[in-house]
């Protein structure tokens, strides 16, 4: 008979729960898996899957006015929020099954219920059912964090933006990261008029800072309106179902949707952790070595609840790498350098490795090379939107240490750049390439 009812019980079924699930089991581990929501987890329900696909619905507003100038007799569309948004919903639902089957085919045992730690081997599912196993994984995300202050539960956050019954005509957003301004764009394009807070004057804060001044000065030109070093007093709903938004040094703003993006939170709460002496960091992050592995030997933890890299590919890695480590007999580490980002917002921006300052400061001796220009569909369409490029090496090698870019299909591009960049090439290396013309990557292989 067995020790333990399974060999891995996962509780999370988000990107990094899944692979390690469904890894995990393909080398004969006997593998359950809790998840009190949906399977899929936050990118595939409420994160980055339905927002790209709102990005994508947001670009037509654009493109349509576009067409006009390449010929097309296009007339005044009008835009329905609730056919997009039944889309998008129908679209998860496809990949909440897809992932739910992915599972099943793996012969993992699935339990769509919450699961808390009651022991070092000991999972307590909702429904009162205890069980074993060798190893519990912590997979369970991060959620929107919610500033506390009065009224500030007539706000939403992204997890609430998908199944708005309508679209809102005024949006206050708050916050500067990249969900702030992927929603800023979204509902701009769609016709709402986006007001953005921020508690400074710095959007998107890591990322180069090239490449937040032009999205700043081109979000400004879109007509979405930024009020900085901003602190909330209080939301009051109004007579007319209106939110009277009180701020710091700024006027009382009224919008019909208040929406944060204010960072995220792991997780852990409830979650029974600290009583079996997993060690917690001061944000509720598990704190985990370089193999996932907590303070409790039998517990480990992947993901954004461990609060070191929130982005899906991390998760899948690190999961993949606790399966191949623990039970596929292959140990090796996640390797944290040269992470390319993205944000999707309009224009969007992309990035590899050191910005110009980060470099300054580690490298001393840089060379930086610019790319500033108009795409191709830009001119034609008439539309004054600049892309930017920037290369940085290290000013005594030559091997390029960071690239950032903003415009059309930025993130398409650097994806294949990254390699490059991850390899340690050089700028030789990229001047030598010849250019593939006439498209906005060529600019890569050409700046001076």
């Amino acid at each position: 008979m067995a020790e333990y009812d399974y060999d891995l019980f996962v509780i999370g079924a988000g990107s990094g729960g899944v692979r390690a699930s469904r890894v995990s089991a393909a080398y004969g581990a006997r593998v359950a898996v809790a998840e009190e929501y949906r399977i899929g987890g936050t990118c595939v329900i409420r994160g980055c899957v339905p927002k790209k696909l709102l990005v994508y619905g947001a670009h037509f507003a654009e493109d349509l006015k576009d067409a006009r100038r390449f010929g097309w007799n296009v007339p005044e569309c009008d835009f329905d929020w609730a056919v997009l948004r039944d889309n998008v919903l129908a679209d998860v639902d496809r990949l909440n099954g897809l992932y739910t089957q992915t599972l099943h085919n793996n012969q993992v045992e699935t339990f769509l219920e919450r699961a808390t730690v009651t022991g070092p081997h000991e999972v307590m599912l909702a429904s009162g059912r205890k069980v074993t196993a060798k190893y519990i994984l912590v997979a369970t995300g991060a959620h929107p964090h919610v500033p506390e202050f009065p009224g500030s539960d007539l706000g939403i956050t992204s997890n609430e933006v998908f199944h708005l019954d309508k679209l809102p005509k005024r949006v206050l957003i708050a916050g500067g990261g990249y969900i702030a301004n992927e929603f800023a764009g979204i509902f701009n394009e769609f016709g709402s008029h986006v007001t953005l807070v921020n508690r400074t004057d710095v959007i998107l804060r890591g990322y180069d800072h090239s490449m937040r001044d032009r999205l700043l000065q081109i979000s400004l030109m879109k007509g979405i309106d930024f009020r900085f070093h901003c602190e909330f007093k209080s939301i009051e709903k109004l007579e007319s179902g209106a939110l009277k938004v009180t701020l710091s040094k700024h006027e009382p703003i009224e919008v019909d949707c208040v929406i944060f993006a204010t960072g995220r939170v792991p997780n852990t709460t409830g979650l029974g952790l600290e009583d079996v002496g997993v060690q917690l960091d001061g944000k509720g992050a598990v704190q985990v070595d370089a193999d996932n592995m907590s303070s409790v030997d039998s517990i480990y933890a992947v993901g954004d609840v461990t609060n070191r890299v929130q982005l899906t590919p991390i998760a899948i890695r690190e999961g993949q790498a606790f399966a191949d480590t623990i039970f596929g007999g292959k140990p090796h580490q996640v390797d944290y350098s040269c992470i390319p980002s993205a944000v999707f917002s309009h224009p969007p921006m992309a990035g590899v490795g050191m910005t110009e300052s980060e470099a300054r400061n580690k490298l001393g001796s840089i060379a930086v090379y610019q790319s500033d220009f108009r795409a191709m569909k830009n001119v034609l369409a008439d539309r004054n939107e600049r892309s930017l490029y920037k290369m940085i090496c290290d000013g005594t090698t030559g091997r390029v240490v960071g690239l950032h870019m903003i415009g059309p299909d930025a993130p398409e591009i650097l994806q294949a750049a990254a390699v490059a960049v991850k390899a340690g090439l050089t700028k030789d290396a990229f001047d030598q390439t010849v250019a593939l013309h006439p498209t906005m990557s060529e600019e890569l292989v050409l700046m001076k």
